[in-house]
């Protein structure tokens, strides 16, 4: 005969079952428009040294591959960085690389199940809208997507958005 814990216990290791097999697959996505055409935007964003620049320092973010990277479908590039604290490695591969309109970079080895990011460059207005989309899973979704992961992707995007800007304002806007 089964006792009253022992059902709990069951209840709970289906629960994880499930939750395990049924694994979420989240999208972040996050566009901006700068004043410069794709190729010259291409060039900034394909260069791996200026990930640091995008990153907030409170990631502590360093590249450990030895640079410079020539980046390319099958380039794989090495980092470190915390998380909330704790150390990271993060290993990604590029995926797709067709310059000057899109490339892809996707997790290996890291803090999520999934991670798959594409940069676009989309020629608009004279200038480009560079659209950023992360389709990403992690473990434990509903206890920590909503309290840290998804909180940080906005803070990370947020601050990158804001480098850029400040980075690649047109001419007539640095003089005034």
């Amino acid at each position: 005969m089964i006792n009253q814990g022992q059902k709990l216990l069951i209840a709970w290791h289906v629960h994880l079952l499930r939750y395990f097999k049924n694994v979420k697959i989240r999208k972040f996505e996050t566009e901006i428009w700068l004043p410069f055409p794709p190729d010259y935007l291409f060039q900034f964003f394909g260069d791996a040294g200026n990930l640091d620049l995008l990153t907030p320092s409170w990631l502590h973010f360093k590249i450990i591959t030895p640079m410079p990277i020539a980046m390319q479908v099958g380039t794989l590039i090495d980092y470190r960085l915390r998380i909330h604290g704790w150390p990271v490695f993060w290993r990604t591969r590029i995926s797709k690389w067709n310059p000057p309109h899109y490339f892809v970079d996707e997790q290996l080895r890291g803090p999520y199940r999934l991670w798959v990011h594409e940069h676009h460059f989309i020629p608009e207005m004279g200038g480009t809208r560079v659209r950023d989309s992360v389709q990403y899973s992690v473990p434990f979704d509903l206890i920590i997507h909503p309290l840290l992961v998804r909180p940080d992707l906005e803070r990370i995007f947020a601050y990158r958005s804001a480098v850029l800007l400040e980075r690649f304002k047109s001419s007539t806007e640095k003089t005034s």
